[in-house]
Formats: structure tokens, sequence, C-alpha cells
């Protein structure tokens, strides 16, 4: 079921629920990206667990949002969304930006958080993709994130490994993404935000480090080798910081492990949820 739910400071989210027996997942995606980055994943598992996948403010089909974008928001809209369903506790799986919000999250809230399944994290150290650092730049950034077959074109191509190819379907929804009439400046805004021209900032990083300090659930990172736009080591050196973490490394994959292996992702997600259900979690 794909609907839409008027949060509590007045922002239309569109969200996907599965319903279903079995476990919970809340899929959250990158930035700039929308809830289709999840298709694979409901397709596979509706049967089996409930998924629950969600537009944040100013991306996909949501509504367009004056308020600054910024992890800790993003961590409250999930925390309301999963309270307007009904859901007491789940597994949070989040796909780059999406991995900072599930891990903030965890934070505000760990009893309603059984584990993370962390698809190449964002803000896991100071390197990132470096067209982004561009983005800090008045004149340059504003260029570079204007709507245009070339901004689709540039997504695709650092976010996938160059062996996958989305298809018709994604790519369409990457277009319509891109080209969202409003969207432009609270992307903007968010990676000037969080990045300058030497890569992310520290305070966001530091921070991101802290809360995997202390975070007490389990942690599976994913991440494909290849990956562009954040490198795979900065998940390792993460996972060496959580009490309880561990990696699975991707190879000839991208930023988006969950869209270019399906497959191999599924499986550990149904394992993960199986290991937390013998472990009493």
């Amino acid at each position: 079921m794909t609907a839409t739910l008027v949060t509590d400071d007045g922002v239309t989210l569109r969200y996907r629920d599965s319903g279903g027996p079995g476990p919970v997942f809340l899929l959250s995606s990158g930035v700039g990206q929308s809830l289709e980055f999840w298709d694979r994943q409901v397709e596979a598992l509706a049967g089996e667990a409930r998924l629950i996948a969600w537009d944040y403010p100013s991306h996909g089909l949501s509504s367009v949002d004056p308020a600054p974008l910024t992890v800790e928001r993003l961590a409250r809209l999930a925390l309301e969304l999963l309270d307007r369903l009904g859901v007491s506790s789940a597994i949070l799986v989040g796909n780059s930006l999406g991995g900072a919000v599930s891990l903030k999250v965890q934070s505000m809230a760990p009893a309603r958080v059984r584990g993370l399944v962390l698809a190449a994290p964002a803000f896991t150290g100071p390197k990132v993709f470096a067209a982004f650092k561009l983005f800090a730049l008045p004149v340059v950034g504003r260029l570079l994130t204007k709507p245009s077959d070339k901004g689709v074109e540039m997504q695709v191509a650092g976010v996938f490994h160059p062996g996958h190819r989305p298809d018709d379907a994604l790519l369409a929804v990457i277009r319509r993404n891109v080209f969202k009439p409003g969207a432009q400046e609270p992307f903007l805004t968010f990676m000037r935000s969080t990045l300058s021209l030497a890569g992310v900032r520290r305070p966001v990083f530091a921070e991101m480090h802290r809360l995997y300090r202390a975070c007490a659930c389990p942690i599976l990172f994913v991440h494909g080798r290849q990956d562009k736009i954040i490198p795979f080591e900065q998940s390792q050196a993460c996972a060496d910081l959580a009490p309880d973490a561990r990696v699975m490394i991707f190879e000839d994959c991208g930023h988006a492990p969950q869209l270019e292996r399906p497959e191999k992702f599924n499986a550990l997600l149904r394992d993960f949820a199986a290991g937390l259900a013998d472990a009493g979690q």
C-alpha cells in the first residue's frame, strides 16, 4: 500500500507499507532519492516481513518543505511515521543519508530499534565524492544541482557501478526526483550544511562516530567496494568503533547495494532478522 500522511508540522509524507507478518523493516533512502530505491526489497520480502519505505520532505512525492533538512529532523519524522503506523519497534535499514538517519533514530529511541542495517551510510568520515564538495561553492553548486538531463546522468554515474545500469522504470524515478519542482534549494542547503571543499564537515562525522560508539544494538554495514560516493574503508572504521558490528563488502558494487545486488542484500536482511530473533531481540 502506498499512502500519505500529514505530519505534526504540516508536511505531507508519502510512504509505502507492505503490511504482513514477521519483522518490521523501516527503509530510509539517500539524499535526493525516494522510496522506489527499495522496490527490490519490498517485492522480495513482503510475504515474510513488513516493509515500510518513505520519502523525506522535498523528496520523491512528499511535499516540498521550507524547513531545514537535518539528520535529527528526519529521525524525528521517522519516529513519527512509526508512531502513526502503530509500530513499537523495527529493524532500521538505511542507504547513504538513510544510514545516518537510522543511527540517529537509534540514539533517540534505542528501545524501539532492534538492529541497524546500514548500506554505505553517510558521514562515516571526511571523504566523499569529489563533485559533492563543489556544492559548497555558491555559483558552481547551484549550477551543478540545477535540474537537467546531465544531472540525471551524473547521479547514475556516481551512484551505480559501471556494470549496473538502472532499468527504465528506475531511470524515470531518478529523472522525476531530479526535476522535482522546489527540491533543488532544500537539497543544496542540506549539502552545504554538511560538506565543505575539504569533504564532510568534522562536527558532522564526529557526531556520527560518537553515536556508533554508544550504539548498543547490532549493526550490519553493507558497502560496495567500488563505491564512488563514500569509500568502504570508512564503514570498516566505524564498525570498529561500535560495540556490536560487522561489515559485508560487495564486489563489483557501487553506492546502492540494495539495488545492485538485491538477492544478496535481501538474504542478508533475512539472516540479520533471524539472528535477532534467535538472540531474543
